[in-house]
C-alpha cells in the first residue's frame, strides 16, 4: 500500500472515531476492580491459557485496527513460572482440573522442548499430582507425590498430601509413614499433625474391627 494510501486510510479512521464519541459516546466505569489480563505464555504457537485476551472494543479497537496497517509485532510478555503456577493453582481451587491438568500438560511439554539448567518447577511437579487426584486417578498421583518426595524429601507438603492418597486407597500404615516423614521435615506442619491424629484413629479403629473379627 502506497504511503498516501495509508493516511488516507488512518484519517478516516480518525474521522470515524471523532464522530463516534461526538454522537454521545459514554465511557462506563466497572462496577469492581478486574485484575488486568495478562498475555499468556507461547511456545511454537500454542498458547498455555487460549482465549485470555477479550474482544477489544472502542478506542483501543480502533488502536488495534490502525496497527494492523503496519508490519506485525510479538509485543506480548510471557507470564513468569510463578505467575502461571498461581493460574493452574486458582484453576484446581475453582474445581477445573481437567482444564488444570491440559494446561499442565502443555507446560511440561515446554519443559520437554527446553529444558531449564535448573530443573522442572517443583510447583508444578504439586499441581500435576493434585490434578490428577481431584480427577480420581490416585495411583498416578501417588506416582508423582512419591517422586516429589525422592527429590525434595525437605518439603513437607508432597509428604503429607501422598499420606491423603494412601488414606483414600486404604493403606493407612503408609500414610502414617508419610505423615512422620512430612513432621520429620517440619515438626510444626499442622496439617500434616492433624492428618496423623485422623490416621492413628483410623488405625486404632481397623485394629478393634480385626480384634474383633478374631474373636
Amino acid at each position: 500500500m502506497r504511503p498516501s494510501s495509508v493516511l488516507n486510510t488512518r484519517l478516516a479512521l480518525a474521522a470515524a472515531a471523532a464522530l463516534l464519541y461526538a454522537q454521545g459516546a459514554v465511557l462506563h466505569a466497572p462496577a469492581a476492580f478486574a485484575q488486568p489480563a495478562t498475555p499468556a505464555t507461547v511456545q511454537d504457537g500454542n498458547a498455555l491459557f487460549p482465549g485470555d485476551q477479550p474482544e477489544e472494543k472502542g478506542w483501543k479497537g480502533l488502536a488495534r485496527l490502525l496497527e494492523a496497517l503496519e508490519p506485525s509485532v510479538d509485543t506480548s510478555i510471557p507470564l513468569t513460572p510463578s505467575q502461571i503456577t498461581d493460574r493452574i493453582s486458582l484453576m484446581l481451587d475453582q474445581g477445573r482440573a481437567a482444564e488444570a491438568l491440559e494446561v499442565i500438560e502443555k507446560r511440561k511439554a515446554q519443559y520437554a522442548s527446553q529444558p531449564d539448567p535448573l530443573g522442572n518447577d517443583v510447583q508444578l511437579m504439586f499441581l500435576h499430582a493434585r490434578a490428577l487426584a481431584m480427577l480420581d486417578r490416585h495411583e498416578e498421583a501417588i506416582s508423582t507425590y512419591r517422586e516429589m518426595t525422592t527429590k525434595y524429601p525437605e518439603l513437607p507438603e508432597p509428604w503429607n498430601n501422598l499420606a491423603a492418597e494412601y488414606v483414600k486407597t486404604g493403606r493407612l500404615e503408609m500414610a502414617r509413614q508419610a505423615l512422620d516423614m512430612a513432621l520429620q521435615a517440619n515438626p510444626g506442619y499442622r496439617d500434616a499433625r492433624s492428618n496423623m491424629g485422623r490416621v492413628q484413629l483410623l488405625l486404632a479403629e481397623e485394629s478393634f474391627r480385626a480384634a474383633q473379627t478374631g474373636q
